[in-house]
């Protein structure tokens, strides 16, 4: 089978991204960003998922990493949508939970065409280390926009901010996974209107 890829490169005046995906892969990763706490997240969302990403991002975080964190957000969507290419054969579905420690977290993903974003977390802390945890919410939303895919991600407890972070990245990588991943009894797409 060939394997889904894609390659994306964004530059403004507020960051220089270059991103590529293979949702076909086998976990590796080169992560280079100016956010070390999103090298860690997308580290493990890799991993988790088994998909193999390059990310190589420099941007204005002597302002804020709110830029660079977006913009990322935006290039993985990207890829994703572009890797996935007619989707013919997908499950299409998935809803992962994924416990860290004390956290609890769900991400259900429809790949749908229809881009939708419900966060339902309570982060105990504002920050983990330099990173704004309000920064996952818009991460999170750019990759569902822009990859066009219905996401809810649920924290249902958890005492620890970077636990139900890792939390939640774990799960989005395994339900991208499980919706991406071919199921050889469907034909097409699997919607009845024929496209998704």
């Amino acid at each position: 089978m060939e394997q889904r890829s894609a390659s994306v490169a964004r530059k403004t005046n507020e960051t220089d991204i270059q991103l590529s995906l293979n949702l076909d892969g086998s976990g590796q990763t080169d992560i280079e960003t100016d956010v070390p706490f999103l090298n860690h997240m997308l580290d493990l969302f890799t991993k988790h998922g088994q998909f193999d990403l390059k990310v190589h991002a420099t941007g204005d975080v002597d302002i804020d990493d709110h830029h660079t964190v977006e913009d990322i957000g935006i290039c993985l969507g990207q890829t994703v949508r572009e890797a996935l290419g007619d989707k013919k054969g997908i499950k299409r579905y998935a809803s992962v939970f994924v416990p860290m420690d004390e956290a609890l977290a769900q991400v259900i993903i429809d790949i749908s065409n229809r881009p939708h974003f419900e966060h339902r977390a309570v982060y105990p802390a504002a920050t983990v280390g330099s990173f704004t945890t309000e920064l996952v919410h818009e991460f999170l939303w750019k990759f569902a926009l822009e990859a066009r895919i219905t996401l809810h991600v649920i924290v249902h407890y958890g005492q620890n901010t970077h636990h139900m972070i890792e939390a939640v990245f774990k799960a989005l990588a395994r339900a991208l996974d499980e919706a991406t991943s071919i199921d050889p009894r469907v034909q097409g797409v699997p919607s009845t209107k024929g496209v998704l």
